[in-house]
């Protein structure tokens, strides 16, 4: 007896099988492997940030190596070209950026030191071109009397020297971390073009190999020409804030200079510190407060015409980096190593962008269009 349309299609809704005149479109099912690689991934990312953060001491120097190293590896290339062994190459990079660093450190530390001996004197004086504010104060002062809060302002004080210490342990990594960076730094640079064949040759299959040595070859191209663009950049903006400063009659125009050629080199947090920097040393050593803020204004207009015309068309041309995707590893990078973290950020963000752009290509699959 031959089974009826409709109880053959009974029979396979029993089965399991979808109605084939059903035109609904099923919810996608999530899967409990999915759910459960997710969940393995997100810890393992856990886990890594936590080694990251409580083996700074080890892992920040090597990393700051390997990002520095990878910049300054076609240095020795073109040294190599006029017979001098990559060794030796490295020794003399190293040599001239240490020097180089030193040199910016006595810029910067010689007006820092003269400071640090006269606090009792910058505080009052201060506290003396703050006078403007005292009316400010003083209305602060009733409201609180009226809420019945306690009155405990006493004007403009010079904070007490116990922040030192803590700030030079934060700025600054220790003398085992700085000997740990360059012996890194040079036995990289020396080695990286053995260290090159090493992770091309780790790969058994043809394609493999050929997109590995075109991602280490985009790294070190696109690392270099950052570094060498945003020291150039950064230089600028020291000479031309140098060239402000002297100009306002700033104390030290070299040594502001310095700094914010050095501190532009940490996006975001290094022109807002700056600005405050010459805010503060403005105010405190220039007779009147139009007169203090005339170098800090100057330097506002030197960024804006950095960050919004030069930097965007000289770097922005080789590797387009996303303004959230810098902000947000600015912030990462600095929560987990601090200021040398946030030197890091830009070029680790350029890093995984190439990385991205190969093992994820363009024509992989991709979200339908709004």
């Amino acid at each position: 007896m031959r089974a009826l349309p409709t109880e053959r299609l009974l029979a396979n809704a029993d089965a399991g099988s979808p109605l084939p005149d059903s035109s609904s479109e099923q919810p996608p099912v999530i899967r409990r492997a999915e759910v459960v690689a997710f969940v393995l991934v997100a810890l393992l990312v856990i886990c890594v940030v936590a080694v990251l953060y409580l083996a700074k001491p080890f892992f920040l120097p090597v990393v700051m190596a390997f990002v520095v190293g990878t910049m300054l590896s076609p240095a020795a290339s073109f040294l190599e070209r006029y017979r001098i062994p990559r060794a030796v190459g490295a020794v003399l990079i190293v040599a001239a950026v240490a020097a180089a660093a030193v040199f910016m450190i006595g810029l910067i530390s010689s007006p820092l030191v003269e400071w640090s001996t006269r606090l009792p004197e910058v505080g009052a004086r201060l506290k003396d071109k703050l006078h403007v504010f005292d009316r400010v104060i003083a209305l602060w002062q009733e409201l609180q009397s009226l809420v019945g809060g306690p009155d405990t302002f006493t004007g403009f004080q010079f904070p007490k020297v116990d922040w030192v210490q803590p700030t030079i342990e934060f700025l600054s990594p220790t003398f085992t971390e700085f000997l740990l960076f360059f012996a890194i730094l040079i036995l990289f640079i020396a080695s990286w073009r053995d260290l090159r064949r090493t992770l091309i040759l780790t790969f058994a299959d043809h394609d493999a190999r050929l997109r590995m040595l075109r991602i280490l070859n985009e790294i070190e191209v696109h690392l270099g020409n950052y570094l060498l663009t945003v020291t150039l950049i950064n230089t600028g903006v020291g000479i031309l804030t140098g060239v402000a400063c002297a100009v306002a009659h700033m104390p030290n125009p070299a040594g502001l200079g310095a700094l914010a050629a050095t501190l532009n080199f940490i996006p975001i947090i290094g022109p807002v510190a700056m600005f405050a920097i010459l805010t503060g040393v403005g105010i405190i050593a220039m007779p009147t407060l139009s007169a203090g803020l005339v170098a800090p204004l100057a330097f506002v207009a030197i960024t804006f015409m950095e960050g919004h015309f030069v930097t965007p068309t000289i770097i922005g041309r080789r590797l387009a980096l996303n303004a959230l995707a810098v902000f947000l590893a600015l912030a990462f990078w600095t929560w987990l190593w601090g200021p040398m973290g946030a030197f890091l950020s830009s070029p680790l963000l350029i890093v995984a962008l190439i990385l991205k752009e190969h093992l994820m290509p363009v024509n992989s699959p991709q979200l339908p269009g709004d």
